[in-house]
């Protein structure tokens, strides 16, 4: 299949829209992030609970393009909160022992999403947590995707990465100069395993069989992502690479993708199609370190207007347009090719 560039040219860039619940939501989640009660969450823990905690209202301010907005001291105590956790990836027993691994480490797409978040706050993140982006070098696989499952790394005789773990560290990698040779070979590695299932494959492993199943609704797209993928975000991120690191992007990689996207937008207006948050479960974090119970997840007032279903999302429509000029660029670069990168 080839992408039809007269079509992808024609799509028109609609203006910016937000709506009264949105900015409402934004005030809401501002407020929230100034006050003692963020603190004291933050200072129990930086991530849990779902949805209602620091970490998911700043995730989803920044997704909004008002990263700007985030109080300083919300942000600063993420960074403190994140440097307590395990600066490695528990993988064996031996690892970790005596550690909470849900309260205690973090995994690849946790330490991705949040990266970008804080760079955007003007916290120097390379300084402030300078294992980071290490880690995410260290824990690529063999394909160039990574996996937040801590058994898959003990698999042997397949690779069983995963898009979700993938997608965030790479769109952090993405951030800044890359510096090291390390760096870069990380980008291309993780830009390759993307291109490999041209933005729509499940793995083909044994271990991670379940992704096959879970694919079939990344062709439906999702407000927030928070973690989450979906083939416009995968899309985002491939051409962010092939533009930033001046690299040709397959045209048969990202061919249905587009394709469909030109199809279901005629007029660059993105509307909401699943709501991947929906049904999650949660732990309760404990003060006293004590066993977390299990919940239903909460939400709040900017994440239930933002991911209304079947309605138009400002965030999603922008990234499509930004998506469709980089795409452009690229064309006249003569960086879109028509065969596949070796």
């Amino acid at each position: 299949m080839m992408i039809d560039l007269e079509k992808l040219a024609a799509v028109p860039s609609p203006p910016s829209f937000q709506s009264a619940a949105i900015e409402r939501g934004i005030a809401d989640s501002v407020a929230y992030l100034g006050s003692a009660a963020a603190q004291r969450s933050l200072e129990r823990d930086p991530y849990w609970p779902k949805w209602d905690s620091p970490w998911w209202h700043m995730l989803l301010l920044h997704e909004l393009g008002e990263a700007r907005q985030i109080p300083m001291r919300a942000s600063a105590a993420m960074a403190v909160g994140l440097e307590r956790l395990l600066h490695l990836f528990p993988i064996h027993p031996s690892d970790a022992p005596g550690a909470d691994l849900q309260r205690d480490s973090a995994c690849h797409c946790a330490l991705g999403t949040m990266y970008p978040v804080l760079a955007a706050c003007g916290i120097d993140v390379e300084r402030t947590l300078p294992w980071v982006r290490p880690w995410f070098v260290r824990y690529q696989m063999a394909d160039g995707g990574l996996n937040c499952d801590n058994t898959a790394y003990l698999q042997t005789g397949e690779c069983p990465s995963s898009m979700v773990g993938t997608v965030a560290p790479l769109e952090s990698m993405l951030l800044g100069s890359g510096g090291t040779s390390e760096h870069s070979g990380f980008v291309g590695r993780a830009a390759s395993f993307l291109i490999d299932r041209a933005l729509i494959h499940g793995s083909q492993s044994v271990h991670n069989a379940e992704e096959r199943g879970a694919a079939v609704a990344w062709r439906a797209l999702t407000f927030p992502r928070f973690y989450f993928y979906d083939v416009l975000r995968g899309l985002a991120v491939l051409v962010r690479w092939a533009e930033t690191a001046e690299q040709l992007l397959p045209e048969a990689a990202i061919a249905i993708v587009v394709t469909a996207l030109v199809e279901r937008w005629p007029d660059g207006i993105v509307h909401i199609e699943r709501q991947a948050h929906a049904k999650s479960t949660t732990i309760l974090p404990t003060s006293d370190r004590s066993p977390s119970p299990r919940a239903s997840a909460s939400t709040f007032s900017l994440l239930d207007a933002t991911s209304r279903l079947g309605e138009p999302s400002e965030a999603l429509t922008r990234q499509w347009t930004e998506v469709r000029a980089g795409l452009l660029r690229l064309v006249q670069a003569g960086r879109l090719v028509s065969s596949e990168i070796g």
